[in-house]
């Protein structure tokens, strides 16, 4: 009779450990060897060890890409946090000041990019010389570990996830126009109003149908059928705004600099109480590494200024 081979821990998997998370945040073994000074072929040789020693597929192979298997990304979502701790460890251990280093991957969706985060993140920067950061702009935030984020940084309500959301503000939803079409089609004085008004539409992507429109104030909400030719994702939707081609529906962020100098008018501003939440995702504080939590710490702060 033979004796089956134990799947035991084993010290030498470390190592396959730090590769196999090369290689998902590489996204491929070429870049990842590039990361670790490796070759492809070492790459390679150190992932089927792995694979050998958990006793399961990790990646799917093909000519062009590669992607975790489902079993692969199991058991990369039970690792992945514990890795990036055990580095902490050793940086702290070892004495060194540089403990946020290395590649933070953010998630966010188009106007995080371009209104809340890439305008101020000089300081930030500068505090940790030895991190990079990729602001990675996406229309659903998906499988972070799959995907090889850090961290998620996105408006919207949050789905169900085994993720931690964090909330950071709420801005309000603002009706707006430009000035030429307003002088064009009028200005609507009531929320029934915008119903007999071409709207610019914003696609829901968790549907493919347009987000639907409400109007608030105090207690109560009015519906409004919006409709239109025109629907649009990302910032689109602002640029279709300013270029006349409806009444349109922002989020404060976006567009308080242009209602200041003109460019935007406010329509029916009485009835804006509506909010929109912006949320940070990760995972569980104890579990999460210190470029994260140093980022988090800067966004925390940034949205509360």
């Amino acid at each position: 009779m033979t004796k089956s081979r134990s799947r035991g821990f084993d010290t030498r998997s470390l190592d396959g450990l730090g590769v196999l998370r090369a290689v998902v945040e590489a996204g491929s073994f070429v870049r990842a060897g590039e990361a670790l000074g490796l070759t492809q072929s070492a790459v390679s040789r150190a992932i089927a060890r792995l694979e050998d020693r958990v006793g399961v597929r990790l990646f799917r192979r093909t000519a062009r890409s590669i992607s975790l298997t489902d079993e692969g990304l199991r058991y990369y979502e039970s690792v992945a946090p514990h890795l990036a701790a055990i580095e902490d460890a050793t940086i702290e251990a070892g004495g060194s000041s540089a403990k946020v280093r290395g590649l933070l991957r953010v998630n966010v969706d188009g106007s995080v990019g371009q209104f809340v985060l890439t305008p101020h993140l000089g300081p930030f920067l500068a505090r940790h010389p030895d991190l990079s950061v990729e602001i990675a702009e996406r229309d659903r935030m998906g499988d972070l570990v799959r995907d090889g984020f850090d961290v998620a940084v996105r408006f919207g309500h949050p789905e169900p996830s085994a993720l931690k959301s964090r909330l950071l503000l709420r801005t309000r939803v603002v009706t707006c126009a430009s000035p030429a079409y307003l002088a064009r089609h009028g200005v609507p004085r009531r929320p029934s109003d915008i119903e007999k008004h071409p709207c610019v539409l914003m696609r829901d992507p968790a549907t493919g149908s347009h987000f639907t429109w409400e109007f608030v104030r105090g207690k109560k909400v009015v519906p409004v059928n919006a409709s239109g030719q025109l629907m649009v994702n990302g910032l689109a939707l602002l640029a279709a705004c300013l270029a006349g081609h409806g009444i349109a529906q922002l989020l404060d962020v976006h567009v308080r600099d242009l209602l200041a100098d003109g460019r935007l008018v406010q329509v029916l501003p009485e009835w804006a109480e509506e909010t929109y939440p912006l949320y940070a995702y990760h995972h569980a504080a104890q579990l999460m590494s210190a470029k994260v939590r140093a980022f988090l710490e800067f966004v925390v702060a940034l949205t509360r200024a």
